[in-house]
């Protein structure tokens, strides 16, 4: 009798806890990934959806939560697999999303399961990690909320979320094969910036008080083009999510007349500081905080604009409409005007100012090891490629995890990558020898480590040419402990910022500059660390870590029913 009174006494403890802090969830999703016609900028196409949803659905949890998601692949004749872009994914490796990596695609008619932990509040999303398939549309927002009964470090009245995305009229089949031959064909700008999967083509919503021919928009309100407005009151304080999925384009984002205060990167604190507008890297996310004390009575522009491309996109544009006033009512004042495209100075200038809030995890103080990647664009048999360190990244049929997990050494190229480049290299000038070559080789971090990146920026092959590398890693974060211009010398260690660096999941390396990065390899598993921008990643550049991986666990069959792993499950069977 004793015990089972202790274990009642335990289960209606174990109720009240539950009752009063809140515990914490598994929230089911039961998705259907099809292709589907939308118009996203008025201008039909096909796009990727999800439930016949463009862009996907947006998941909302609490740090803590489990996320289950049975993910069917409807597409007739590709194989999918979806990232949880900023989800560290600690203990389900096979969970993080990346084809040839984590995992094998989804096969058409297939279903797999994705079931991993949120473990930390923040601003993120998800998005197709096989192909292109970012670029089709498969992408959606993921929010995480501090758990019950946790504060955040600032207050604000109510929410809003943007999903920032570049968009094409040609599809992304088209973009893989123009960018796969030879000679290289480059797929160009993107025709539409989207806020939220909406935008406008060949129309503006602030054309008249452009001299251009460009027309006014005449929209009713219901088309799938049409803009989300944002409804406020006024004297409020807005949190303002932004996270950006673009395939290329780096942005700017700006709200006509109102300072944000920035509060939040990658699910990281920040020192709060305020801006007029806010530079948005490709795989960045923030929260941002912003008053309405402006003039009720008129509703403003917020605007997003191209940065580090020569612009050939228009801005895209939306409302903040100040309740009671008329949402239909345009703005009385011109859309802000974003810095100048290629005035680095200025971005560099904001980056400097993203720092940690004060009691936020500090870095240690050596590292261990310190990879230096050289990111060049290079010749391989005519084919235009990109490059880490002269090496251009081709995944293997077999998935890393498994591979390494069950010692299947004919899986991937076991010659260890380069750790560094030759001292007479210029990065202010093309390459000067094409004699980089194919490679699915591994960086092996000992378990526990701390690694120092140097992310170091080179000229393309045209001349004069250094182009912005926005790079993400996945399972971790890292802080970011500075940047630079030219090449990175042993002396530069002493610019460290030792104090206050940021924790993210996803750095800038500005033209013919070099960025700094520490994380300690913590987290079993494979993971990838790429540009993010979409063809870049897809001509070559990344590269692939793996840490601890004899410590992971059993890996669901499903995630690796493909290569070698996949004979080593049906022999198996068989035996």
């Amino acid at each position: 009798m004793g015990s089972a009174r202790v274990f009642l006494f335990c289960s209606i403890l174990a109720i009240f806890v539950n009752s009063v802090l809140g515990a914490n969830k598994t929230r089911h999703f039961k998705w259907e990934v099809e292709y589907m016609h939308w118009a996203p900028d008025c201008v039909e196409g096909v796009v990727m959806g999800i439930n016949g949803q463009f862009p996907g659905p947006t998941i909302r949890a609490r740090a803590g939560d489990t996320i289950h998601v049975e993910l069917t692949n409807k597409l007739p004749t590709e194989g999918v697999v979806i990232h949880w872009h900023g989800i560290k994914q600690v203990g389900t490796p096979w969970a993080d999303g990346t084809a040839s990596i984590s995992q094998c695609a989804i096969n058409p008619g297939e279903t797999f399961v994705y079931r991993f932990q949120v473990d930390k509040a923040g601003t993120y999303f998800y998005h197709g990690h096989y192909g292109m398939q970012r670029s089709a549309g498969l992408y959606g927002s993921l929010i995480v909320e501090v758990g019950e009964r946790e504060k955040e470090p600032f207050q604000y009245d109510g929410e809003f979320n943007l999903l920032l995305s570049d968009w094409w009229h040609k599809s992304s089949h088209e973009q893989e094969v123009d960018l796969s031959s030879n000679p290289m064909r480059w797929i160009g700008e993107p025709q539409t910036l989207l806020i939220n999967g909406r935008g406008q083509y060949n129309c503006s919503l602030a054309a008249y008080f452009s001299n251009s021919s460009g027309s006014q928009c005449k929209l009713r309100g219901s088309e799938q083009c049409a803009p989300k407005i944002l409804h406020v009151l006024p004297n409020k304080t807005y949190r303002l999510r932004i996270a950006s999925s673009t395939a290329l384009a780096s942005l700017n984002l700006a709200i006509g007349n109102h300072k944000m205060v920035v509060v939040e990167a990658d699910g990281n604190y920040l020192e709060p500081f305020s801006v007029s507008n806010i530079d948005i890297y490709s795989g960045d996310s923030y929260s941002v905080l912003f008053t309405t004390n402006q003039q009720p009575s008129t509703n403003y522009w917020i605007s997003i604009s191209v940065r580090g491309r020569e612009p050939k996109t228009p801005q895209a544009l939306t409302i903040l409409n100040y309740i009671p006033t008329s949402a239909s009512k345009l703005p009385d004042l011109p859309p802000p005007v974003a810095p100048l495209w290629d005035d680095y100075d200025y971005s560099r200038s904001f980056s400097s100012k993203i720092l940690a809030l004060k009691g936020s995890p500090k870095p240690p103080n050596k590292h261990d090891r310190r990879i230096i990647l050289l990111n060049t664009q290079n010749l391989i048999d005519g084919y235009t490629k990109w490059a880490i360190n002269n090496v251009s990244l081709v995944l293997p049929a077999t998935p890393y995890l498994g591979s390494i997990r069950y010692g299947l050494n004919n899986a991937f190229d076991h010659k260890r990558p380069p750790e560094n480049f030759r001292l007479d290299y210029d990065v202010s000038k093309p390459a000067p020898n094409q004699n980089s070559t194919y490679g699915s080789g591994v960086y092996m971090l000992n378990f526990n480590t701390t690694v120092d990146v140097i992310l170091q920026n080179a000229n393309a092959l045209k001349a004069n040419v250094s182009e912005i590398h926005p790079w993400h890693l996945h399972g971790h974060d890292f802080w970011v402990l500075g940047y630079g211009e030219g090449r990175f010398t042993e002396k530069d260690e002493m610019k460290f910022n030792m104090k206050n660096p940021p924790l993210r999941n996803t750095a800038v390396i500005f033209p013919y500059g070099w960025t700094a990065l520490r994380f300690v390899a913590d987290n079993p598993g494979v993971w990838a660390f790429h540009c993010h921008i979409e063809p870049h990643l897809h001509m070559g550049m990344g590269v692939v870590f793996a840490e601890g991986v004899h410590h992971v666990k059993k890996i669901p069959n499903e995630a690796l029913g493909c290569g070698l792993t996949g004979k080593l499950l049906m022999n198996n069977v068989h035996n």
